[in-house]
């Protein structure tokens, strides 16, 4: 019998109500699991878009940016 046989046929042996407590708690663990792997650092972006500014002059792009 696998882990998750084993599993089931244990949850099958309770009450609904724990059934249903069981089964919050098991939603409130994959909900903060799910948050926690979308939460993204800033630093994730570092060096994406670079190849758009590689022929620019960054003073001579301010400076335009500034007349205009």
């Amino acid at each position: 019998m696998t882990t998750h046989q084993g599993i089931r046929c244990y949850i099958e042996t309770l009450t609904p109500d724990n059934q249903l407590h069981l089964l919050e708690e098991i939603t409130a663990i994959v909900r903060r699991r799910i948050v926690t792997e979308l939460k993204r650092s800033i630093t994730e972006l570092e060096g994406l878009g670079k190849e758009i500014w590689q022929e620019i002059d960054a003073q001579e792009y301010v400076n335009q940016e500034c007349t205009s």
